[in-house]
Order: structure tokens, then C-alpha cells, then sequence
């Protein structure tokens, strides 16, 4: 089978192809190459993957890349949950613009199945249950309380909520414009592969991380914001007061995820987490690559400042993707950030942190 990864030089695309190929497939690329993301580093591809320059929005460029594609696995995207709040036209153009034009061209054509990168930000906050074990899937935080350094969601009475794994049965919650984008790219998948009789699947990511993360980028994620900090002798820079807890998923692991998610019937028409399993603290997560790091003294810098659109507490409950997918996480971020210490170490990372915290201070964007 000939399997086009959309965004496949990024992060996640080199590995996807990378994992696909080791399985037998045929692998195509179309990827625009952004700046922000790649920057003048040359780009790497996978061995025996074929790459076709081009925008998703670009429809010539698009057909060319469907000819003889059986399968689609959709990763073009802008990321990033902080620009996405003020480069709106920019990320909704690419994320749900591009989609439409690709969904478009694969009208008429012998594709049979697309997975598409949705993830965990469209639900907002994750689950959380009550003192009495009542479960709530949609709980927000009051503005006022946040402005008063009150970081943790209070249910009806003020009373304090505890956070639970969140299932794909939580309802979403938009909180930011890329949240917006990715359930807006997920439902278009979704409703398409319906519509055209395909196996569409849409797989809800959380936070990934490994070696070849675009260190410079300020928008990439945490353990590569962390890592460009800390190799230039900064310390982390961290919202709230560092106990907002994620989840860490490894970008083999998520590889994996996109080839079963392309084998496997059962997932068809199905949105599925693509987690550990594990909720970390980001303040522990700092001292954990401090040290993986070999500079435990630089701590972490807790600016007790929220950033709008931030949400406290979301990390996976992974039991759908074992149902469906027969999807299980080999990789746990104690024991695996020994390849990603030595990307960092050898890319020579530029540290953005501060400029992409301007940025959002200039707007408004941090209270």
C-alpha cells in the first residue's frame, strides 16, 4: 500500500514514515517545509520515502500528491496553542482550510482510509470528579479566580475538584483557536469518511515528545520549550505555579498508534486518545530534564502568570485506543529522555521563551 503522510518531514511525520516503512509500506510526503518549524536546517527524510513540496491548501499540489495513494494520514497542521490566539486567519487557514482542500481531492479516488492528528486540547479541561464521585465533564475556571492565583477549578459550591483520566465520552470544550482548528479538522475527517464510505479515524494526541523536536520553535511543546531553556542555561519557564498536570506520550509510541489506527477495522468512525496513560506535574517535568540534563541546579522559574487559554489538568485514558487499536505505550518519560537530552545537545537550540512570552504579553495574552 502507498500511505501519503501530510506534514510529513515534522516532528511527528518523520517518525510515522519512518515507522510505516519498517512495515512495509510505501510512503509519500507533502510537506510545505515552514520556517518556523524546519528554519534553514536541512531537511531529513526517511529512506525510501518520496517527498512532494507543497501547502495542503494548494490543490494541484495536493492531487499530485493523491495519485496512487491508498491511505491518508493527515498531520499538516499549525500547532500551538498560545499563537493560535492572535495568528487566528493564519491557523485556521492551514488547519481547516487545508483540510477541506484535501478531503475535496480525495473525492472520486480509490482512498480507503484517513487518520487524521486531532488532539487533547479540544477537550478543554479533562475530567474531574467530585468529593461525592459525581464525574463532571465540563468545568472552567472563573477568570477572577485565576487572576488571584487561585489555580485549581472549584465545582458550584467552591468546593475542590480532583482530576481523573480523561475518556473520549468527555465533552469538548474549545478553550483556544487551535482547540478550535483540531475538532473542527477531526469532524470534517469524520463526517467525510461517512459520507464516502472510508475508514476515518481521528487520533486525539497529547503531549508527544522525543528526539527531533523543533528545538527553536517556541511553540512546539513543553519538553522542547524546557530543553532550549535549559541548553542555553535558562531556567524553564513555567505558567501558573507548576502543579498543572499532563500527559507525555512518546513520538514512537504515537508512530505506532498511526499505523494501527491505519490496520485496524474496528477504529473506523472512532475519535481515540493517544496517550501514556501517566499525569505528570509540569514542575516535575522541568526538574526531570534538569537532571536528565546534567544541570539540576538551574530550577525551574514559576511565574505565578496565566496564559490565556492554558487549562489546568488533562491527561489520557488510554483504554479505548488498547480496545481498538491494541495500542500499548513502551516508552515512559523517566526512561526515555536519554535520545532527546542528546538531540538537544547536538542541534544547538535557540532559545525563544522569552520572545514568544513578549508576544504574549504584548497582546494581552498573560494576566
Amino acid at each position: 500500500m502507498t500511505i501519503l503522510i501530510t506534514g510529513g518531514c515534522g516532528f511527528i511525520g518523520r517518525h510515522v514514515a519512518e515507522e510505516l516503512l519498517n512495515n512495509g509500506y510505501h510512503v509519500r510526503i507533502l510537506d510545505a517545509l515552514i520556517d518556523q518549524v524546519h528554519g534553514d536546517a536541512e531537511v531529513s527524510v526517511p529512506h525510501g520515502a518520496e517527498i512532494i513540496q507543497g501547502d495542503v491548501r494548494d490543490k494541484d499540489a495536493v492531487r499530485a500528491a493523491l495519485a496512487g495513494v491508498n491511505g491518508v494520514i493527515h498531520l499538516a497542521a499549525e500547532v500551538g496553542v498560545g499563537q493560535s490566539m492572535y495568528e487566528i486567519a493564519r491557523y485556521v487557514g492551514c488547519n481547516d482550510l487545508g483540510t477541506a482542500v484535501l478531503l475535496e481531492a480525495m473525492i472520486g479516488l480509490p482512498v480507503k482510509t484517513i487518520v487524521v492528528a486531532s488532539s487533547m486540547s479540544v477537550y478543554g479541561e479533562g475530567l474531574y470528579r467530585t468529593a461525592d464521585g459525581k464525574r463532571l465533564g465540563y468545568v472552567r475556571r472563573r477568570m477572577q479566580h485565576v487572576k488571584q492565583g487561585r489555580w485549581d477549578p472549584l465545582d458550584q459550591d467552591n468546593q475542590p475538584l480532583t482530576p481523573v483520566a480523561t475518556d473520549e465520552e468527555k465533552p469538548v470544550d474549545l478553550a483556544s483557536i487551535y482547540a478550535l482548528t483540531k475538532y473542527a479538522q477531526e469532524r470534517q475527517v469524520l463526517i467525510f469518511g461517512e459520507a464516502y464510505g472510508l475508514d476515518a479515524v481521528a487520533l486525539r494526541l497529547f503531549n508527544v515528545f522525543g528526539a527531533g523536536q523543533a528545538l527553536s520553535n517556541p511553540y512546539t511543546g513543553v519538553l522542547a520549550n524546557f530543553g532550549s531553556r535549559l541548553a542555553n542555561g535558562q531556567p524553564p519557564m513555567i505558567f501558573e505555579d507548576g502543579k498543572q498536570r499532563r500527559d507525555f506520550v512518546h513520538v514512537r509510541d504515537v508512530a505506532t498508534a498511526f499505523r494501527l489506527a491505519l490496520e485496524k477495522p474496528a477504529a473506523a468512525g472512532h475519535v481515540i486518545n493517544i496517550g501514556s496513560g501517566q499525569a505528570y506535574s509540569i514542575a516535575d517535568v522541568a526538574t526531570l530534564l534538569a537532571d536528565a540534563m546534567g544541570v539540576p541546579e538551574i530550577g525551574p522559574d514559576i511565574m505565578k502568570k496565566a496564559r490565556s487559554g492554558d487549562i489546568r489538568n488533562c491527561f489520557a485514558d488510554i483504554s479505548k485506543a488498547r480496545e481498538l487499536l491494541g495500542f500499548e505505550p513502551k516508552y515512559r518519560l523517566e526512561n526515555a529522555l536519554a535520545p532527546f537530552v542528546e538531540w538537544v545537545r547536538q542541534s544547538g537550540a535557540v532559545d525563544r521563551g522569552a520572545e514568544m512570552k513578549r508576544q504574549l504579553e504584548e497582546r494581552g495574552l498573560v494576566s
